[in-house]
């Protein structure tokens, strides 16, 4: 699995709003410059999220996006599945987009589809337990160890 263009960029959209919660609203034009996305990718991305039920919009002065669920209980997976579809591999283990595949003989004993129902449930079991709030904190500190701060705060 290799996210899109659309994942990582919504990906990158959501951290940094999740790190400024204090802005309260958050203009696209202020994401798009402070990520380096291209405006007219993000709203559609931005808006995706909205229907999604993670943010929320205000139009008008004081106006943009905020998150509208807490980074702590926000997952990776959520995320990614509203802006990619499903996780799966292959159509034939998709819970949401099950297809049959013509090549596919028996799906009880095909290796390739019993290989990737493991893979597909070692990346959910991954991204369904790490939140929006572990991953801007795992970024952090990332970032502060480049630097070599040191945090001694407990």
């Amino acid at each position: 699995m290799m996210l899109s263009k659309k994942s990582i960029y919504g990906l990158k959209a959501i951290m940094n709003l999740a790190r400024n919660p204090e802005r309260g609203q958050a203009l696209i034009s202020d994401l798009a410059r402070e990520e380096r996305i291209p405006k007219k990718f993000l709203e559609a991305i931005l808006l995706a999220l909205k229907n999604g039920g993670l943010l929320s919009s205000r139009i008008g002065k004081g106006g943009g996006y905020s998150l509208l669920v807490p980074p702590r209980s926000l997952t990776i997976g959520k995320i990614i599945r509203i802006l990619e579809g499903d996780l799966a591999p292959v159509p034939c283990i998709s819970a949401t987009n099950y297809s049959k595949c013509d090549d596919c003989a028996d799906e009880d004993s095909c290796g390739i589809r019993l290989v990737m129902a493991d893979v597909h449930q070692a990346v959910s079991a991954i991204l369904d337990t790490v939140t929006l709030a572990d991953m801007v904190n795992r970024s952090e500190v990332a970032a502060l160890a480049q630097k070599k701060v040191f945090d001694y705060s407990i």
